[in-house]
């Protein structure tokens, strides 16, 4: 169409249309590109550098006699040499002695300057070792850089995760030990659910998927917890969970304190505590998806079926289907419908069938459970802390609102130190944590800790970010500057400059319209209620 245009266009004048081609068109657009000379600028710069001549004398106080014990030398002064300059050299490389604190600041210049930009200990090694020589060199830059504080709060560590696996008791009976946990912000249904609830049982695998809103009050939840947890299976000794703040409300805690439940909750930004309901919720998601693909309407017709197909289909861990383990017998299907009615078992023979099965199973899940552990500690180290020790604490690199050109990923990866008060349990640890972060649970595991090898007075400050309760970088907006609409090929995207609170200096960015109306809809009134006033 736009050759078409341009055909239309040059058809009302008189001109004849050749051909040129692209390599021979050397001088296109000659004027366009013609080029500005610059004016000549000369610049006559001398740098002076002080480190040899401090070099040079620190050289000459080290090797006084009663200095040159400290250096540790172990004969190697005797293989220096002196050059021109008047240094002493090792084979071409300058000698850099303890005294005067010169190692000090040859590392702070490779490492911390403009253009060295925290070098790793290798690197910083390899760099140096050309030019520089003292002893044991390759360990003090190790210890250097390990206690660089900068490198400490933003790299990450490629090692193993720390902390050896720990797993829950084996229950002894069926429905005694359950895990739970919330799928939400699903499409929303005809029925106005948007959440399900999903509950197993960690001795049979068996489990119930309840479909609910999100915004259902304690008092509904507490409902559907009697009616379909407590009325079939009866109270539980036992419950894990996540910290989501239904489970740790006031209300709850006292629902199952009465009941005689203990709540074994997660410790903060640690979901592989709950892995079990975490597992689940995968096989779960991945199976409605199919459904919606294959058979179509939404996701809460077909959540029976699913919850029958997941409860009749083999699981690994204990070698049977979750029904089998919980009711002593295969489940009667449309494809497996003789199965069921073969064995004709009653009265005490039943009974005794069904606790060697749950015996059976229970050895099941011992070996599964060794299994797991040894795969899972092949891929972790052992790491203790004591009280009194400080540590860094992990936060995730990424912002609670993901925004175009925003470097939510250059935030810190830790921040702290932080003391720690108590140890709970073999890999889980308090710490004290200043009043900035009181909403956080102060119980962390202890991957999420790591070792503060820097200066104790040097700290980490908290007034330079802002974290929610799940160690998520936030920042928040503060109003609405200008409005512009997008154009695409086949639509308009309206958007807004945003100006954000960050403590970096004045932040604007364009986001879409409707995002930020749905998140903040108290910038768009603030806004209305200015236009109306003026």
């Amino acid at each position: 169409m736009r050759q078409r245009r341009w055909v239309e266009l040059i058809g009302d004048y008189d001109c004849a249309i050749k051909y040129h081609p692209g390599k021979a068109n050397v001088v296109a657009d000659a004027l366009s590109r013609k080029e500005t000379t610059k004016r000549v600028r000369a610049l006559q710069l001398t740098i002076h550098s002080e480190l040899p001549k401090q070099i040079r004398l620190a050289q000459q106080e080290a090797l006084i006699t009663e200095n040159l014990s400290l250096e540790a030398m172990r004969g190697v002064d005797k293989q220096l040499k002196a050059k021109d300059d008047g240094a002493y050299y090792l084979a071409d490389r300058i000698w850099i002695p303890r005294h005067g604190g010169l190692r000090e600041v040859v590392m702070d210049e490779a490492h911390k300057s403009r253009y060295s930009v925290h070098p790793g200990s290798d690197k910083m090694y390899h760099d140096l070792k050309t030019t520089y020589w003292w002893p044991n060199m390759k360990a003090e830059i190790a210890t250097y850089v390990s206690k660089c504080l900068t490198c400490s709060k933003v790299k990450v560590e490629y090692q193993k995760p720390s902390g050896l696996l720990q797993q829950p008791e084996l229950p002894m009976w069926k429905w005694e030990q359950i895990s739970m946990d919330f799928i939400t912000k699903l499409p929303k249904t005809a029925s106005g659910c948007d959440t399900i609830w999903v509950i197993v049982d960690r001795l049979t695998k068996s489990a119930h998927f309840l479909p609910i809103k999100e915004t259902n009050k304690l008092d509904k939840l507490t409902r559907i917890y009697i009616k379909e947890v407590v009325t079939r299976h009866g109270v539980p000794i036992s419950i894990i969970s996540d910290r989501d703040s239904r489970f740790t409300s006031h209300f709850w805690k006292s629902l199952h304190k009465a009941l005689g439940t203990r709540l074994d909750m997660s410790t903060a930004y640690h979901p592989q505590t709950d892995g079990q309901s975490e597992r689940t919720i995968q096989t779960l998601e991945d199976m409605l998806r199919a459904c919606v693909i294959d058979f179509g309407n939404s996701w809460e017709t077909h959540l029976p079926l699913v919850e029958f197909s997941y409860n009749n289909s083999y699981h690994t861990s204990i070698q049977a289907a979750p029904f089998e383990a919980l009711y002593g017998r295969k489940c009667r299907s449309p494809i497996c419908w003789a199965e069921a009615g073969d064995s004709q078992l009653t009265g005490p023979e039943l009974v005794h069938e069904t606790t060697e099965k749950i015996v059976q199973i229970r050895k099941r899940m011992a070996a599964a459970r060794d299994r797991q552990k040894s795969y899972a500690d092949k891929r972790r180290k052992p790491l203790e802390f004591q009280v009194g020790d400080r540590v860094l604490l992990k936060v995730s690199p990424w912002k609670g609102v993901i925004r175009f050109g925003k470097r939510g990923k250059l935030n810190p990866r830790y921040i702290g130190p932080f003391e720690i008060t108590k140890r709970i349990g073999p890999v889980a640890y308090e710490l004290n944590l200043p009043d900035e972060l009181s909403s956080v649970h102060n119980v962390f595991h202890i991957s999420n800790l790591k070792n503060f090898l820097s200066d104790e007075t040097l700290v980490i400050p908290l007034e330079e970010i802002q974290i929610d309760e799940q160690l998520n970088f936030v920042e928040e907006p503060v109003e609405i500057m200008d409005r512009e609409t997008k154009k695409l090929k086949l639509s308009k995207i309206p958007i807004v400059k945003v100006r954000w609170n960050s403590r970096r200096g004045p932040e604007f960015t364009w986001e879409r319209e409707d995002q930020m109306k749905q998140k903040y809809p108290h910038l768009f009134a603030e806004q209305a209620n200015t236009g109306n006033t003026s």
